[in-house]
């Protein structure tokens, strides 16, 4: 997350009045980051972190910016209809990528969320043979380039969208 933040305070993405979503978001850093740098946001994970995730983005964020940040329950492949397909900007995920499992619904997530416009950054390790299988199965619904390394932290940054769009952001 903090390899993300800092990508996108110096990256030249312009946040500012987009509509932004943060998936499984633990605790809230990448989503209150966003919503400082200007971004309407909303904060997702499952239930159980809910309550955790409101209390850091009421401890972190100023008063007259805590309406630009909503936390909502979303999980992966389950609570769509909750949210209009195609809505946001941007999608942000950091270290979500580590249940095989969950694969699957994390990609129908993003398809969901996903417009044409839509640019996805998602920060990974990639430790296991199971990350690059996610990459080629977000590879195979996305187009995906990895924009970022952070060698110090072994942590990479890949945007992916819809189509053939090499356009920057």
């Amino acid at each position: 997350a903090v390899v993300l933040c800092a990508y996108l305070e110096i990256g030249g993405i312009d946040l500012r009045d987009r509509p932004v979503i943060e998936l499984g978001a633990g605790t809230g850093l990448l989503g209150i980051v966003a919503t400082l740098l200007g971004a309407r946001v909303t904060i997702t994970d499952r239930a159980a972190a809910l309550e955790f995730l409101e209390a850091n983005v009421e401890a972190n964020l100023p008063s007259e910016l805590r309406p630009r940040a909503v936390v909502k329950e979303l999980t992966w492949g389950k609570d769509l209809g909750n949210f209009p397909p195609g809505a946001f900007d941007f999608i942000l995920g950091a270290d979500i990528v580590y249940l095989e499992e969950t694969f699957a619904e994390l990609l129908q997530t993003l398809e969901h969320l996903c417009s044409e416009q839509t640019v996805i950054l998602l920060s990974c390790r990639i430790r296991y043979e199971r990350d690059h299988r996610f990459l080629k199965m977000l590879r195979g619904r996305f187009s995906v380039y990895e924009v970022h390394y952070d060698s110090s932290k072994d942590v990479h940054i890949y945007k992916a969208q819809r189509g053939g769009h090499k356009d920057d952001f």
